[in-house]
């Protein structure tokens, strides 16, 4: 039997590389997405489609009201920020920052695994090309790896538990190089913080501008649907 491994699925184009990834390293894939208020919500109904059509057969949503902690422009009414040089996206933590978000996700997933039965879980955090986010670093991925074999009956009982973080060291270019080499279709993902009532992408966000210099460096085509304009 194929080795379980939970990833964390948000529909977008790192976590979607990251499954692909998890996949060929051999493992049986249980995704976990998680919705937490998100504003850009449509990126869940991507999760799913990116889970069925890679044939995951264990695909699971679970409900976090983040909205009423706030704090962040993805769960308060406070505007995404838009047009932002790279200069400015590489210094300081925007107000997309979601606060312990990616420690939440991580908890969420440790549990799963506990109930499945994985020792390793899978997340797309990256270091390089990303918005400036504490929790992306790998000196906080190797935290959570530590607190996770201390904090659960698995761990206490003998099983050691991985924390994947794959992308954390490659360019937004080489992250979907890779995805194309392993067959992602780039086509069925989300990554834009602030996108219109159709789920176009508003081509402006940080994310949205670290993903379309990602396709233009990696001589891929940009398969994404933007609003007119953008």
């Amino acid at each position: 039997m194929m080795k379980k491994a939970v990833v964390l699925l948000s529909g977008g184009l790192d976590s979607t590389t990251c499954l692909a990834m998890a996949k060929a390293a051999g493992f049986e894939p249980v995704c976990l997405a998680v919705a937490y208020g998100q504003r850009h919500a449509v990126e869940l109904e991507r999760a799913r489609k990116v889970a069925e059509k890679m044939g995951v057969k264990d695909f699971r949503i679970v409900p976090i009201d983040l909205r009423s902690v706030g704090g962040s422009a993805l769960t308060a009414d406070i505007a995404v920020p838009k047009d932002r040089p790279e200069t400015e996206m590489s210094h300081g933590i925007p107000v997309t920052y979601v606060p312990a978000r990616n420690t939440l996700f991580l908890a969420l997933a440790l549990g799963l695994a506990e109930v499945v039965g994985a020792q390793d879980l899978y997340i797309g955090v990256n270091a390089v090309d990303y918005s400036g986010y504490p929790d992306c670093r790998p000196e906080f991925i190797r935290a959570f790896e530590s607190l996770a074999n201390l904090a659960t009956k698995a761990g206490v009982e003998g099983a050691r538990f991985k924390i994947h973080a794959p992308l954390s060291g490659m360019t937004k270019a080489e992250i979907i190089r890779e995805g194309t080499r392993l067959g992602v279709d780039y086509g069925m993902t989300h990554s834009c913080y602030d996108p219109d009532a159709q789920g176009r992408a508003c081509g402006r966000c940080d994310s949205c501008l670290l993903r379309k210099k990602g396709f233009q460096e990696a001589g891929v085509p940009d398969p994404t649907l933007y609003t007119e304009g953008t």
